[in-house]
């Protein structure tokens, strides 16, 4: 009964091995964090909110990619305009009593960016939103959902510009 249950592990050992094998002979890479052209190695971030959670997942995607974040947008090669930040939730359901049982979380941007002087995407608004269920007696745990949402939502919209940034040549 060993040899049996030792000669199956060996054989999804060698299994396993080949399927490695496999993989990395046909050019198979895990996907890694892709840096920025060369051409907007300084980047400066425009927007009259430096607290909201869009400038903080941006800042950080951006340093992430290898950018260098300066204050100054004459010396950058690349300016991000954040001309609209803001979120907010609506109610999308109600109950027999009239109380909120589902609401939609959403995330607005309108930004444009400018690379070496000349504008490289015109300007444009982004809007993502998420919904959830809402239970009066947790309400606790459902504001903090929401709040992870808010969060997800703005690391989502940060990952978006920044993509749109990477396709500049």
């Amino acid at each position: 009964m060993f040899r049996a249950n030792s000669s199956m592990w060996l054989s999804r050992r060698h299994l396993l091995l080949g399927l490695a094998l496999l993989l990395s002979a046909c050019g198979f890479q895990p996907r890694g964090q892709a840096q920025l052209p060369p051409s907007v190695q300084s980047v400066h971030v425009s927007t009259g909110d430096r607290y909201s959670p869009f400038y903080r997942e941006l800042t950080a995607a951006l340093r992430a990619k290898g950018a260098t974040l300066i204050d100054d947008g004459e010396k950058a090669d690349a300016v991000i305009r954040i001309t609209r930040d803001e979120t907010g939730q609506r109610v999308l359901a109600v109950s027999t009593r009239n109380v909120p049982t589902e609401y939609d979380v959403y995330y607005t941007i309108r930004y444009d960016i400018a690379v070496n002087g000349g504008i490289a995407f015109e300007p444009q608004t982004l809007t993502l939103n998420r919904d959830y269920t809402y239970d009066e007696t947790q309400v606790l745990g459902k504001s903090r959902e929401e709040t992870v949402l808010r969060e997800a939502l703005a690391a989502d919209l940060a990952g978006l510009v920044t993509r749109r940034l990477n396709a500049v040549n």
